[in-house]
């Protein structure tokens, strides 16, 4: 009996001691996210967010209308993103929140969706490449491309190039991709098996599409920077929100404890996005990666300018980019 009394005590205190732990941890992560200050007004501006129905990307969304800007939710769910469009309006009091179907797996989207732009849209100041997807199995889109390269790369790469000459004649503009710090977690970038021509492995793939958006960020910067537009990228955190939709039900049951935990709500993970559009203090930064609304270290990697020019050349020829639509 005395024995089964001692055990209990030791495992309530260790008990304790976790959740002091975990206290600790948690309080930590609070005290350090970065929180956008600024209280600069979008009104005549407009912005287009790719993913704006769910999670940062509609969180930035709800900011940037709150700041009265024209807000074009770029989503390939149209019911979804009706409700956020609502969402939205209600919570911002501004009615200019607009719906533009958007699917970055099929490049013949991407180039419906910046056509209608076009025509529709007589500036842009600000385009936040903000969808993504983490997949576990290999998969291959109607063009090809392997579905995890093509949400998170291709398509955004593919829609950032035709967008650009409206984003000049906008200057002065900002482009922002929403990368992650796992572009650190590779050592290398294969650009023979960029597509997963070689070999697949779903973590594999995520780093390198992530390392993609920093070295295409670092190699665009300075093609554009006498335009008036802006390029940088950015590390929300790690974020609650739908990226592990499509993940095992064994990973979303542990996710399901541990984020709530440990992870930003998808406002704090939107702060970062906010601040690179809006910001007085980094209007003429460029080329940079942040975390925390503050420049940030990348991987070694992700600073080489040379493998950043060969990736955009092998990028261009993936996505089939003509010579008409290149605007530097």
């Amino acid at each position: 009996m005395l024995n089964s009394v001692c055990s209990l005590s030791i495992m309530t205190q260790i008990g304790l001691l976790i959740l002091v732990v975990l206290g600790v941890i948690k309080a930590y992560l609070i005290l350090t996210t970065g929180v956008c200050t600024s209280t600069k007004k979008l009104t005549g501006k407009t912005v287009i967010i790719t993913g704006a129905n769910t999670g940062i990307g509609k969180e930035t969304a709800l900011d940037l209308a709150k700041r009265g800007a024209r807000v074009i939710l770029a989503c390939r769910d149209p019911k979804k993103a009706a409700i956020a469009k609502e969402d939205i309006i209600r919570e911002s009091r501004n009615k200019n929140v607009f719906i533009r179907q958007l699917d970055l797996t099929s490049l013949k989207s991407v180039r419906k969706f910046a056509a209608d732009i076009l025509k529709s849209e007589l500036r842009l100041d600000v385009l936040i490449n903000n969808a993504g997807c983490a997949t576990i199995e290999k998969k291959l889109t109607e063009d090809g491309l392997e579905v995890q390269m093509q949400s998170n790369h291709f398509g955004h790469f593919l829609l950032t190039n035709l967008l650009l000459g409206l984003l000049k004649k906008s200057a002065p503009s900002r482009i922002i991709f929403v990368s992650s710090m796992a572009h650190s977690q590779t050592n290398t970038l294969d650009l023979n098996n960029l597509n997963s021509e070689l070999s697949y492995n779903t973590g594999t793939v995520y780093f390198y599409s992530k390392l993609c958006q920093v070295l295409c960020t670092r190699h665009l910067a300075p093609l554009v920077i006498k335009s008036g537009v802006t390029v940088n990228c950015l590390h929300p955190g790690a974020v609650k929100t739908e990226i592990f939709r499509n993940a095992p039900t064994w990973f979303q049951m542990v996710a399901a404890v541990c984020i709530p935990l440990f992870f930003k709500s998808a406002k704090e993970g939107a702060q970062t996005s906010i601040h690179l559009a809006v910001a007085d203090e980094v209007a003429n930064v460029t080329g940079e990666y942040f975390s925390d609304c503050k420049i940030a270290k990348t991987s070694k990697l992700a600073k080489d300018l040379e493998l950043a020019k060969k990736l955009w050349e092998v990028s261009e020829t993936f996505v089939k980019l003509k010579p008409e639509e290149r605007h530097f």
